[in-house]
């Protein structure tokens, strides 16, 4: 079982939940009319470069767009690897092919790496974006035997890897290790490129991580409705029970000093929860589908904002008042007014838009998009180019 799929990937329809909320926006699918005047159609254009396409990240410096391709399944599939794209026709300018399969991403554009998370192996594959050469695999983890998912023993890594932050101060690279029983945090050395150190006790898998580089705090989200700092001068670590309930990505609102995560709502995950007791001393605070704004001192609900089903990514443009966020079962995406909460524009993107990435320069925006049950199998997944 893939926990990559599982707090990303699986369908649900579920209706967004308002209450408790302490702003209401506009219904999802519709145009508040106070923000209609601002925005212009989308210029939406697509190609498919490769299979299994999954995280995407654009590099000013570089002026090009990298994407993580997982490869295909079977003998004779597609390897593994990170594509670069050019930013406007997005042709592919360059491949790097990897060992290990690739699904999240995390671009150093100051320090010229691109961090690729190796979800299944416990590892993480640095890339030289100038060069377009790996330079390093960081091992964070050994095989344990020890109970999976389904409560029966195997030989396994004690945790997966998905989301990253760097913290260019400290020279760290932060990677939450998730897992159902507990999660935990990987603390890695960015000029070793070893592991500094494994803080436990951050949950069911906890997935959501940013950074408030100027306040040196370290946010980490999890499936369980819990919220944790990180003081990333001492590596004390707080817990707080936050306002949502699946809180899968984060990101910090630097000028609002807000943490913002997207709510899923999965019913497996609900179900998960319940089969490994995780619901004893806790009860469902949402239904999901929404973005909630928390308070960063302490986890608490400050507002939430409605989206279409199934929203996984969430990138915040501040100089522009903008936040995007990709609803993965509605097959769109939300653009809202991050200062206001209110909903823009709903931009369709079907069949299953995943991860975000902003040309800030050019206001482009790039997404990738999953392939559905009725494509057909081994087809190519798509980036799609989005002139805003």
């Amino acid at each position: 079982m893939n926990p990559f799929k599982i707090t990303s990937l699986l369908p649900l329809a579920l209706a967004a939940a308002l209450a408790g909320c302490a702003q209401q926006a506009a219904a999802p699918g519709t145009v508040n009319a106070a923000g209609a005047a601002q925005i212009a159609a989308a210029s939406v254009t697509r190609q498919a470069p490769a299979e299994g396409l999954y995280e995407i990240a654009y590099s000013t410096k570089q002026d090009a767009v990298f994407v993580a391709s997982a490869g295909g399944r079977g003998e004779d599939a597609a390897p593994a690897k990170i594509q670069r794209l050019h930013p406007e026709s997005l042709a592919v300018q360059a491949e790097i092919l990897l060992d290990r399969k690739g699904y999240g991403l995390k671009l150093d554009d100051a320090a010229n790496r691109l961090y690729i998370g190796n979800t299944n192996d416990a590892s993480i594959t640095v890339v030289d974006t100038t060069t377009n050469k790996v330079i390093g695999i960081v091992q964070l983890a050994e095989k344990i035997k020890a109970p999976g998912p389904d409560g029966k023993e195997a030989e396994r890594y004690p945790h997966s890897f998905r989301e990253m932050a760097v913290d260019s101060a400290n020279h760290r690279l932060y990677a939450p290790g998730l897992w159902f029983q507990e999660s935990a945090l990987y603390i890695v050395d960015t000029r070793t490129l070893k592991t500094e150190k494994v803080l436990p006790g951050f949950g069911f898998v906890a997935t959501g991580v940013t950074l408030d580089a100027k306040a040196g705090k370290l946010f980490v989200s999890n499936l369980q409705g819990q919220f944790f700092t990180v003081d990333t001068s001492t590596l004390a670590v707080t817990k707080a029970e936050a306002g949502g309930d699946q809180l899968l990505n984060l990101e910090f609102d630097q000028g609002a000093r807000r943490v913002l995560a997207t709510d899923q709502g999965l019913e497996n995950i609900d179900g998960m929860r319940t089969k490994l007791g995780k619901l004893e001393n806790y009860s469902q605070r949402s239904k999901g589908n929404r973005v909630v704004v928390l308070d960063p001192a302490n986890g608490k609900l400050l507002a939430s904002m409605p989206t279409g089903a199934g929203p996984v990514a969430l990138l915040l443009d501040e100089p522009r008042d903008r936040l995007y966020v990709t609803n993965r079962v509605a097959g769109t995406l939300s653009v809202f007014n991050s200062r206001s909460h209110a909903l823009l524009q709903t931009i369709p993107v079907p069949t299953h838009p995943n991860s975000l990435a902003l040309d800030a320069r050019r206001n482009v925006l790039y997404v990738t998009i999953k392939n559905g049950e009725k494509d057909p199998k081994g087809a190519k997944e798509s980036v799609a180019r989005i002139k805003l």
